[in-house]
C-alpha cells in the first residue's frame, strides 16, 4: 500500500495519509444525466433507429398474418367487409391434408439440393478466385458481379428461352452435338426437368454470393501459417486442413444458413418458370401459400400457410442458431 507523508501535525509529528482507492460511485455519477448513465444507453439509442424499423415493416405485417390465420376470409367476407374468426380451422385443414406434407417434403429436399450444390460449387470458385492472377481475378469477379446483379425476373427469362422447347438454345445445341430426340424436348413438362431447370438457375445466381464471401475470407489468412505449414511438410490438402478451413468455417456457417433462407423461400424463380407446374408438382412452400390464399382466394389458409412456412424454415435454422447461441455463451 502507498503511503503519502504531507507536513506534520501540530505536535510536529508527520501526518502519513493514506492513498485514496477507487470506492463506489457517489450519487452525482449514478445520476440519470451522469456520463456513465448516457454511455450506457447509447448502443441501445443507436439500435433504436433499426428496431423501429423492423418493428414497423417486419413486427406488424407478421401480427397482421397471424390474425388473417385465425379467420375465415374469402371474396365474401372482403366485399361485405366482414370479420369472420373461426379460430384454428384454417390450421386444422392445412395440417390434416395430405398435400401440405407433400410440399413441405419437396420444399426440404429441394432446398438441401440446391444448397449443396451452391456452397460446394461456391466454395471452389472462391478458393480459385485466391489463386488466380490479378488480371484473372478481376476478369472473373466481373463475370460472378454481373451474374448477382441481374435481376431476377430477366435472369427467368433468359432460362425460358434458353430451354423453350421449340426455339430454345440448349435443345438447338443438344440436336446438333447428335441427340436429335432433345430437338424438341419439353424441358417445363415433367416434375423433375423443371426442378433441374430451376436448380440451374438458382445455383448460377446464388454462387457469386458464396465465392466473393469466400475470397474476401482467404484474404483474412495470415501467409505465416502457410508458410510454417509447407515447413512443416504439409501439402496442399494439408494445408488447406490445417489452416485454411479452420479459418473459413465461421464464413461457411454464415454463408450456409443464409443460402438455407434464400433458397427456401425462392419464389419469382419457380412462379415465373411454370407458376408451380405441372400439375402444381414443382410448387414449394411459398407458392403454395400463394397459389391456395391469392389464386384460390382462400386467404385464411393462405395466410395459415405462411406462418406454417415460416415455423419450418425455423426448424430448418435451428441448429445454427443453437450453434450461434452456444459460442455466444462461450465467450461470455
Amino acid at each position: 500500500m502507498s503511503v503519502q507523508t504531507e507536513g506534520t501535525d501540530t505536535a510536529g509529528e508527520p501526518a502519513v495519509r493514506k492513498a485514496r482507492t477507487p470506492g463506489p460511485p457517489t450519487g452525482e455519477d449514478r445520476g440519470p444525466g451522469s456520463p456513465s448513465r448516457r454511455s450506457a444507453a447509447a448502443p441501445y439509442l443507436l439500435l433504436l433507429p433499426a428496431l423501429l424499423a423492423t418493428l414497423i415493416l417486419l413486427g406488424w405485417p407478421l401480427v397482421k398474418n397471424g390474425m388473417l390465420s385465425f379467420q375465415n376470409l374469402n371474396p365474401r367476407q372482403l366485399i361485405q367487409h366482414l370479420t369472420e374468426w373461426n379460430g384454428v380451422d384454417n390450421y386444422k385443414e392445412v395440417l390434416t391434408g395430405s398435400d401440405f406434407w407433400h410440399v413441405v417434403e419437396r420444399s426440404v429436399v429441394f432446398t438441401a439440393a440446391n444448397v449443396v450444390l451452391i456452397m460446394l460449387l461456391g466454395t471452389l470458385i472462391g478458393l480459385l478466385l485466391a489463386r488466380l492472377g490479378k488480371k484473372m481475378r478481376l476478369l472473373l469477379l466481373l463475370g460472378l458481379v454481373l451474374a448477382w446483379a441481374m435481376p431476377v425476373i430477366a435472369a427467368t427469362t433468359v432460362y425460358q428461352w434458353l430451354f423453350a422447347q421449340r426455339f430454345g438454345v440448349v435443345n438447338w445445341v443438344l440436336d446438333k452435338l447428335g441427340w436429335h430426340s432433345m430437338a424438341d424436348y419439353n424441358w417445363l413438362g415433367t416434375q423433375f426437368s423443371t426442378f433441374s431447370v430451376v436448380t440451374l438457375l438458382i445455383v448460377w445466381q446464388s454462387i457469386p454470393f458464396v465465392a466473393i464471401n469466400l475470397y474476401a475470407a482467404t484474404t483474412t489468412i495470415p501467409r505465416e501459417l502457410y508458410e510454417a505449414a509447407s515447413l512443416d511438410g504439409a501439402g496442399a490438402w494439408k494445408s488447406f486442413t490445417s489452416v485454411t478451413f479452420p479459418f473459413l468455417r465461421p464464413f461457411l456457417y454464415a454463408t450456409t444458413f443464409l443460402e438455407v433462407i434464400w433458397v427456401f423461400k425462392a419464389f419469382p424463380q419457380i412462379f415465373a418458370m411454370n407458376e408451380g407446374g405441372p400439375d402444381r408438382l414443382t410448387e414449394t412452400l411459398p407458392i403454395y401459400a400463394f397459389v391456395e390464399g391469392v389464386g384460390n382466394q382462400h386467404f385464411g389458409v393462405g395466410a395459415a400457410i405462411s406462418f406454417l412456412t415460416i415455423l419450418v424454415l425455423l426448424a430448418l435454422t435451428s441448429y445454427y442458431l443453437r450453434m450461434v447461441l452456444k459460442q455466444e455463451e462461450d465467450e461470455l
